[in-house]
């Protein structure tokens, strides 16, 4: 229904034609960035996702509480964990997260925005430390390749949440430095961290918990996607762990359980729940937790993605299929 309702309302304010190659289509709602400095060169792959700027609201004072006096969630859901040397690990459900996609945080004096892409299943942390600047970001309404388009409340300029780096406005080029960080399940999280920290839920009406794009990874074609499909006849929705260009098949590490690759170290344990499968982010298929270590033991910032977002963004990456 969710899914339905974005597409007519992107379909009705005519986001899908040829109005929108121009970047003075989009002037008249950003009159504060810079459309004069950008490293997008076919402003088609740029579309409305149907909400409109901050019409899905960041998180931008996040509240926690401790994990022994967490009651709504369940074992299997899924939560993205940052762990900071000398700090509390901290939780971040995607219970939250697939109604607010960023949260801006500071963990004992290191700003950090934890981000989260519905359509491409895209899990990634970053320092939001740029240069002499602490940015906030906020989610701008667009999707570029079907992926998150972010902004920043301070200079509004626009960021590629898969990537990092801005692609529209005054900080066009720069690249956000990325924070390692996982998708795992509840139940995971607090067992290894009794003591931690989750965050709480958010003073919004929102049905949390449940998944407003449900089916959506067992869908053969992306949202508000017209990219090349993946090569090697990988299902556009099927799951990739990218860790730099490079990117290994979900089902790979399944079967195996554990890959040692190109310097780094890939392990898959079973219990996490799709929060894309259901209406019931705790009822999705098990589709496993992933850990990358470099040769040190060390956690590596990495991403768990959907196959197409990956060859959208990498298009010469390496595809790790194996023997």
């Amino acid at each position: 229904m969710f899914m339905r309702h974005v597409l007519a309302t992107a379909l009705a304010i005519g986001i899908t034609g040829s109005a929108s190659a121009d970047p003075s289509f989009w002037k008249h709602e950003w009159p504060n960035t810079d459309f004069s400095k950008t490293t997008v060169s076919n402003w088609v792959e740029i579309l409305s996702g149907g909400p409109p700027k901050d019409g899905i609201p960041a998180i931008s004072d996040p509240q926690f509480i401790f994990v022994k006096d967490e009651t709504r969630i369940k074992g299997t859901e899924p939560v993205i964990t940052v762990e900071l040397e000398g700090s509390l690990p901290r939780a971040y459900p995607l219970r939250y997260l697939t109604w607010h996609e960023i949260v801006n945080d500071e963990i004992d004096g290191t700003p950090v925005a934890v981000t989260f892409c519905p359509l491409c299943n895209s899990a990634l942390s970053y320092y939001r430390r740029n240069t002499d600047a602490i940015l906030t970001f906020g989610v701008s309404g667009k999707l570029r390749n079907s992926d998150m388009v972010m902004y920043d409340r301070e200079t509004e300029s626009w960021w590629q949440q898969a990537t990092g780096t801005a692609i529209v406005g005054e900080l066009t080029g720069r690249v956000l430095k990325p924070l390692p960080s996982w998708l795992e399940s509840w139940d995971q999280f607090r067992t290894r961290n009794p003591d931690a920290l989750v965050m709480a839920e958010p003073p919004f009406n929102r049905r949390y918990g449940r998944n407003p794009y449900e089916r959506y990874d067992s869908s053969y074609r992306p949202f508000l996607y017209s990219g090349e499909l993946p090569p090697h006849d990988i299902p556009a929705l099927a799951r990739v762990i990218r860790v730099g260009d490079r990117a290994w098949p979900m089902e790979r590490l399944r079967k195996v359980k554990t890959l040692r690759e190109a310097g780094v170290e890939i392990s898959w344990t079973p219990g996490q729940a799709s929060a894309l499968d259901t209406a019931d982010i705790a009822s999705g298929r098990d589709v496993g937790s992933i850990r990358v270590r470099d040769g040190q033991g060390r956690d590596l910032p990495h991403d768990v993605m959907f196959a197409f977002a990956y060859h959208a963004f990498w298009p010469d990456g390496q595809w790790m299929l194996g023997p």
